[in-house]
């Protein structure tokens, strides 16, 4: 059962993840059929064609290897020349590419109908082509993390108490073990059991964690009263906050590390007690917030994108431990699915959430990672549109001739380079999550 359950896991999110490419090229068609652009070819995937249908002049298919899609426009480059057909490329490997990619994009253009090239649309036009499909994902994230806020909720911690700590153990302490030498906490012996409601703090009501910790972070030496709600009805507790050293935590609750690595800490009133945490539906004001955090977590991530590689090159072929919170590949991404679907540890509801929440922060990723402006991704379409744009807003300002369309094709040898390099990543993020993935338990 457990490794139905971890195949199950995987293949949710392999057909969420086709489902996410399949709509980010449909947000990439829609405006171009609309603009009149012919359009060859809708795929899914890459490789060997699986199976194909043609309807009117579009081949609509499925290939081997779904790790992502294409929409093929005609005339995506301009010719060498204003308005003529492509020259013969000098000698040179990278001369021979711009100028196939050149031929290439006028071959596809049929006789009279030569106003229907990518090239030759409006500016504006081609910018809603090329952002349609991160369009379309930021739309799916915000769907699905919408479903998982409004419609699941998220863990909240309460005013309930789970657990006592037996002892204060320093956020620099490299064991959680508590020790002989160990301070023992001062929950631990002043009567507070696992399963009381805290409902007021010296008389005066919390309603939240938050306003528990508040209170007690702020009272080292201080004694402080408690009121709180068990089996054996209302009750006051005295007790006196011990200092301790405890980890700052960024907002996603996670240690913050300065320059150097070493832990940042702080020193604050502690009595040794932790919540229960109870899952809470959020409203929809929640919503976009949420989202942007994702979004600005993952441009994180791409910012520092080469120095995390070298991290998960030293987990995958060394000892070093996998950073978390770094990045992962397709392949880690259904072994996390899989392990969250056969935890018994998890109930039900919080398997479909967070399966519904890895939908939503992968359409944040694809939908940041495709804006980056280097070519083949739209990012670099979109930064090309806009800068021939300019040059003839330039041109008309000063009355000079028009410079004509940007020719994208002399980027090739730089989308080139950029589609190896994408592909090393690719490769050694598999290789990492097959050797060394993340693991959740």
């Amino acid at each position: 059962m457990t490794v139905l359950l971890y195949v199950l896991g995987i293949l949710v999110v392999a057909v969420g993840v086709v489902l996410s490419i399949g709509l980010h090229e449909v947000g990439h068609l829609v405006p171009a059929k609309l603009f009149g652009v012919r359009v060859t070819q809708y795929m899914i995937g890459f490789g060997r064609t699986v199976l194909s249908r043609r309807r009117g002049e579009t081949e609509y298919g499925l290939k081997l290897v779904p790790l992502g899609g294409y929409i093929s426009m005609v005339g995506m480059f301009p010719p060498a020349k204003g308005g003529g057909r492509g020259r013969t490329a000098s000698t040179g490997f990278f001369n021979t590419l711009v100028q196939d990619a050149r031929d290439s994009s006028q071959e596809q253009i049929q006789p009279g109908e030569e106003h229907r090239a990518f090239y030759r649309l409006a500016v504006w036009k081609r910018v809603v082509i090329m952002l349609g499909g991160p369009t379309m994902n930021l739309l799916l994230g915000i769907l699905f993390t919408g479903i998982v806020l409004t419609g699941f909720g998220v863990y909240q911690p309460t005013t309930t108490v789970a657990s006592i700590s037996k002892c204060i153990v320093p956020a620099t302490q490299a064991t959680t073990v508590c020790r002989s030498t160990d301070q023992a906490a001062p929950a631990a012996n002043s009567g507070l059991q696992p399963g009381d409601r805290i409902t007021a703090i010296d008389g005066r009501a919390v309603s939240s964690w938050t306003d528990v910790t508040d209170v007690i972070r702020t009272s080292a030496g201080t004694a402080i009263t408690l009121t709180v709600a068990g089996t054996g009805g209302e009750r006051r507790i005295t007790v006196t906050p011990a200092s301790n050293t405890v980890a700052v935590t960024d907002a996603n609750g996670a240690p913050v590390r300065n320059a150097a690595g070493t832990l940042e800490t702080r020193t604050v009133g502690f009595i040794g007690i932790s919540p229960t945490e109870q899952l809470t539906r959020q409203p929809a004001t929640a919503v976009l917030p949420a989202v942007w955090n994702n979004t600005v977590s993952v441009g994180a991530v791409i910012i520092h994108l080469p120095q995390r590689l070298v991290g998960v090159a030293q987990a995958a072929f060394g000892s070093a431990p996998r950073d978390p919170n770094g990045p992962i590949s397709v392949v880690g991404v259904g072994r996390v699915a899989g392990e969250i679907a056969s935890s018994p540890e998890v109930p039900v509801v919080s398997k479909v959430a967070s399966l519904v929440g890895i939908l939503g922060s992968l359409n944040i990723a694809l939908f940041v990672f495709n804006l980056i402006p280097l070519l083949p991704l739209d990012g670099g379409h979109v930064i090309g549109a806009l800068w021939e744009g300019l040059r003839r807003s330039i041109a008309k300002l000063f009355r000079r001739r028009d410079p004509g369309p940007v020719d994208t094709a002399k980027l090739m040898p730089l989308t080139f380079a950029v589609a190896i390099l994408l592909g090393g990543m690719s490769l050694l993020l598999i290789y990492a999550d097959i050797v060394r993935p993340v693991t959740l338990f």
